[in-house]
């Protein structure tokens, strides 16, 4: 599968329909289902109805992400969300890097029994983003952020180049989604890569100050980079948002 590829759903005649808990995941910045494929695959395997949804913006050019507003990416993973609760009674939502922050976004706003987020950015580490609405005028696209894996030869399929407008755009979506974390009740399992040179520890720093969750769980990654459901820790990451999937559920696939 490539970066052009389409919406992916997990789902067939004996667990996905039928299934009563269905899970929403979201890819990240400038980034491909392909991230999150195994992992998807392997909750699927579980007897989950999952849902991989390609962002607006996403899987073409970064010329066209630099026009896509972050609603429009919100857009698609809501999207999913509604289609995921007609044939389902519980959603647990989860993603990668910004797709954690959608995943947090619509646990502020819609129901769901869980939320399980893999690096999620609500922080830009490079100083430089806070004037990416100006830059973007004069700088079209960046060096990509793409492939951050410690793991070697893995391809996430993601834009070559990320463009400043978007960079502009994704910190919209982290202030008004940090502003949304009060109201985020639901359990939550964060993993977080002890190496991450894309998302800053700040952005963790604000999730534990903010969220509105009780249950709030966080599991170090030793062995990866960000983007940690390719890497070394991928095996504990499906393992452990499954046994996290079953207590918040009630272990109910059927």
């Amino acid at each position: 599968m490539t970066s052009s590829a389409g919406p992916v759903a997990f789902s067939s005649d004996g667990f996905g329909e039928a299934s009563r808990t269905g899970i929403l995941m979201s890819h990240g910045f400038t980034g491909s289902p392909v991230s999150l494929l195994e992992w998807a695959q392997y909750l699927a395997d579980q007897g989950y109805a999952v849902r991989l949804p390609l962002l607006d913006g996403h899987g073409t050019t970064w010329q066209e992400l630099a026009r896509t507003p972050w609603q429009r990416w919100y857009a698609s993973y809501e999207a999913s969300y509604r289609e995921l609760a007609q044939i389902t009674d519980e959603i647990v939502v989860a993603g990668l890097s910004m797709g954690g922050t959608l995943a947090l976004r619509v646990a502020a706003l819609q129901p769901v029994a869980g939320v399980v987020v893999v690096n999620p950015g609500l922080t830009i580490a490079d100083p430089r983003a806070r004037y990416a609405g100006v830059l973007k005028f004069v700088m079209r696209s960046v060096p990509a952020i793409a492939n951050n894996i410690k793991k070697e030869g893995l391809d996430e399929g993601a834009y070559a180049r990320t463009p400043v407008a978007a960079v502009a755009q994704l910190g919209l979506l982290f202030r008004e989604t940090v502003n949304l974390l009060p109201s985020v009740t639901a359990p939550t399992l964060v993993f977080r890569s002890s190496v991450d040179p894309i998302v800053p520890e700040s952005s963790l720093e604000v999730l534990q100050q903010r969220i509105g969750s009780k249950v709030l769980e966080i599991v170090r990654l030793e062995n990866s980079y960000h983007v940690a459901t390719m890497d070394h820790d991928a095996q504990l990451i499906f393992e452990r948002s499954t046994q996290f999937i079953q207590h918040v559920t009630a272990g109910s696939t059927a």
